[in-house]
């Protein structure tokens, strides 16, 4: 009987871990949508990373108050497993697919997928460099690069040594973002860009590329980080270097432990690029292509540069 019983159990285990991983990295909201409701696909490129649960979660919260029947993926980074994640939802008879890519160039193959089946496709927060996109929402990530330059060049007084952190350079967020930096520095002559490198938008490794270069340069008045978790990453390597009082800090997103981060004054600023909006808008745009309504190809929503003096002010969500 202990036997039997135990083979019960066994069992019983297999067929739990089968049922897991055959729908590992999807989710939906469940049985309280409508089964007529209009369905979406929402491929997320990573959800190791707070900008982007906050995307999801603005999606997430508009679907539900609309209706809509979202089911949710994650790359986790890969673009390969981006590809397989697009197969996957266009196989679940989708009205419409939300893209937010892992890399700009490699998406086009998911989006010319969807187009193959008639699918609307939308990019969100990054764009695709191929295929039919019906429109994208996002922010204007040159202007991002541009605001934070005109920052330090205005605190710094037109003179010092910066660094750059720059993100992911296989997407247009990444490019862009450095692009909108360097092309206002460089014309400012006494403004010396001393080390710029990608940490891939990347916490940890934002951290070791700050320490390397905290170890290399002795003068550093400024550093410009692509992203609140990379500037989060280099504020940790500045802080354990004790040049929190030398170094003035700019990142982007405005995600919460970036305004905690300037309401103490260990940060100088960054830029606020809601996800949480994007998520939102990505979602109210997929409706009203559904219900045959026209939309801009291109939907930039306003970013804002965000300081102490302001950082309580800004909404995030």
């Amino acid at each position: 009987m202990k036997k039997w019983f135990g083979l019960v159990l066994v069992g019983l285990l297999i067929a739990a871990l089968a049922a897991c991983s055959g729908n590992e990295g999807t989710s939906g909201d469940g049985g309280d949508v409508d089964p007529d409701a209009y369905k979406v696909g929402l491929a997320m490129n990573t959800l190791n990373n707070p900008f982007f649960v906050d995307l999801k979660e603005g999606a997430e919260e508009t679907a539900k108050a609309e209706g809509i029947n979202l089911i949710v993926s994650d790359s986790q980074g890969d673009p390969g497993k981006q590809m397989s994640e697009v197969e996957n939802l266009l196989q679940q008879d989708l009205d419409l697919l939300i893209l937010n890519p892992v890399d700009s160039d490699a998406v086009a193959q998911a989006v010319k997928l969807a187009n193959d089946k008639d699918v609307p496709v939308i990019t969100v927060d990054r764009q695709a460099n191929g295929g039919e996109v019906v429109s994208h929402i996002g922010f204007d990530a040159l202007k991002s690069g541009t605001i934070a330059a005109t920052y330090l060049d205005e605190e710094l007084n037109g003179s010092g040594k910066v660094v750059e952190i720059q993100g992911i350079l296989g997407t247009n967020v990444g490019r862009d973002r450095s692009k909108g930096f360097n092309d206002y520095m460089g014309d400012v002559e006494d403004i010396e860009i001393i080390a710029k490198q990608s940490a891939n938008f990347d916490r940890g490794e934002a951290l070791t590329v700050m320490e390397d270069i905290l170890q290399a340069n002795k003068d550093i008045d400024a550093v410009y980080a692509a992203n609140d978790e990379m500037a989060m990453g280099a504020l940790s390597a500045i802080d354990a270097a004790g040049r929190l009082d030398e170094i003035k800090l700019i990142g982007t997103d405005a995600i919460d432990p970036a305004q905690d981060a300037i309401r103490e004054g260990r940060m100088s600023a960054t830029i606020a690029e809601p996800p949480y909006f994007l998520g939102r808008d990505s979602v109210k745009t997929a409706i009203k292509v559904m219900d045959g309504e026209s939309v801009e190809e291109m939907i930039l929503l306003e970013n804002t540069l965000v300081t102490k003096d302001n950082v309580d002010e800004v909404k995030t969500r």
